[in-house]
């Protein structure tokens, strides 16, 4: 869908602002010189807008007429990974040391602003544009709570949000009605055993293997209750000890864990905790010298939400999309994906969507997955995206009652959850 007669030089500008977004990464909630360039190139294109979230930017387009309000949203941070060089990236490739633009950020900055472009340069539509940039999406609790907590949100009607990953090919792309994306929940347990030297076992209460059987006792008890798609756990880090012949006296254990549904993150916390009650009473010992071990700290961060697309708004959004862009590969039912966005915030408070653009391209080598230190983009996608946001956009400041028949709101669960024994 090229109808503009700029659309080349528009996709010339996209993927130029790409690159420079590339070049110049930064992590999260440090993205200060990234808001900056963001602030001067909405100036230049006469969009108002302001700093929110610290080092976030709001912006606004308002059309010649009355009518509702559409969000875009993007996310402006980078990964704390060193890129290699490849055979495409030497011009672009990371300038910051140890900070890469690996989950394609740099790309939706500049669909986003593609899109406002188009927007600024065709006033004539109803209502109003909101254009989030916002920091820090790579770290729970993530920056969308800031920005709504400072108003962003205010006046808007309904939300968009777009990512580019590499499960599907170059230009499709995917979403499904309900729940999307999973939610992230994080735990870190302290094992407290008795420590001493190994050769009086007796003496002691070893952390180390209280740690290794409450890790072999967990996955099965998981899977006696749960189907396999359901959730993943792991555990992603075991410290402890500093001598050889030394009982330490903790471990730390640190882990996550992905659901779709409150339920299921109900019964893998209870079941944590079931284990480790279980594993303290296997190792206690009779005497005095015992008194208070073994024992366990557990602490449980239950960070992004279950990202649950509002069913209407995506019925809308798919048969928009059929009929405006017929040569797109649309994949209305893609599956759902255990990674995790905190776009969910969004979508607990207003009906939207969050698109899946795909970037996959083996003939390009384009394969990689994100976070990939060599992960990089099709670039020709940008300008689909751009026009993805513009079309969706203007259709539903023109035509809200196709997208907002049906509300589903979902209260926000607490953001953090200690579970600590009572011993």
């Amino acid at each position: 869908m090229r109808e503009n007669p700029s659309a080349e030089a528009l996709e010339t500008w996209i993927i130029q602002l790409r690159r420079e977004f590339h070049r110049y990464p930064e992590l999260s909630f440090k993205e200060y010189e990234t808001q900056k360039r963001i602030l001067k190139i909405l100036g230049e294109l006469g969009i108002e807008a302001r700093k929110i979230a610290d080092t976030g930017v709001l912006a606004s387009i308002k059309g010649t007429l009355p009518g509702p309000c559409i969000a875009l949203r993007t996310d402006t941070d980078g990964l704390q990974v060193q890129e290699e060089l490849t055979e495409r990236n030497s011009d672009y490739i990371s300038r910051n040391t140890g900070v890469m633009h690996a989950c394609g950020h740099d790309g939706h900055m500049a669909m986003l602003l593609g899109a406002a472009r188009l927007f600024q340069e065709n006033r004539n539509f109803p209502g109003e544009v909101r254009l989030i940039f916002q920091p820090a999406e790579e770290i729970p609790p993530g920056g969308s709570a800031r920005v709504i907590a400072e108003g962003g949100l205010e006046g808007v009607d309904a939300i968009i949000g777009m990512h580019i990953f590499t499960n599907h090919e170059s230009g499709s792309v995917g979403f499904r009605p309900g729940p999307f994306m999973a939610s992230t929940n994080r735990f870190e347990i302290v094992l407290k055993g008795k420590g001493g030297h190994i050769s009086l076992p007796q003496k002691c209460i070893d952390s180390v293997r209280m740690a290794t059987d409450f890790i072999s006792d967990l996955y099965p008890a998981l899977e006696r209750q749960l189907d396999p798609d359901k959730y993943i756990i792991g555990v992603g880090r075991i410290q402890g000890g500093a001598q050889f012949n030394r009982f330490p006296d903790t471990v730390e254990i640190l882990g996550s864990y992905r659901t779709f549904d409150r339920e299921t993150t109900d019964i893998i916390d209870r079941t944590i905790k079931e284990c480790l009650d279980e594993i303290v009473k296997r190792y206690e010992k009779p005497g005095e010298e015992f008194s208070g071990y073994p024992d366990y700290e557990l602490d449980v961060l239950h960070g992004y939400h279950v990202l649950v697309n509002d069913p209407a708004f995506t019925a809308a959004v798919n048969s928009k999309l059929q009929e405006s862009f017929p040569e797109l590969t649309v994949y209305p039912e893609i599956e759902k994906t255990f990674a995790a966005e905190d776009f969910a915030n969004y979508l607990q408070k207003l009906p939207g969507i969050f698109i899946s653009l795909g970037t996959r391209n083996p003939e390009k080598r384009i394969v990689e997955i994100n976070h990939s230190c060599t992960f990089d983009i099709d670039e020709p996608i940008l300008i689909t995206g751009t026009e993805i946001f513009y079309t969706l956009s203007l259709d539903f400041l023109n035509n809200p009652e196709k997208y907002l028949n049906s509300r589903n709101y979902f209260n926000p669960e607490p953001l953090r959850k200690s579970l600590k024994t009572d011993r």
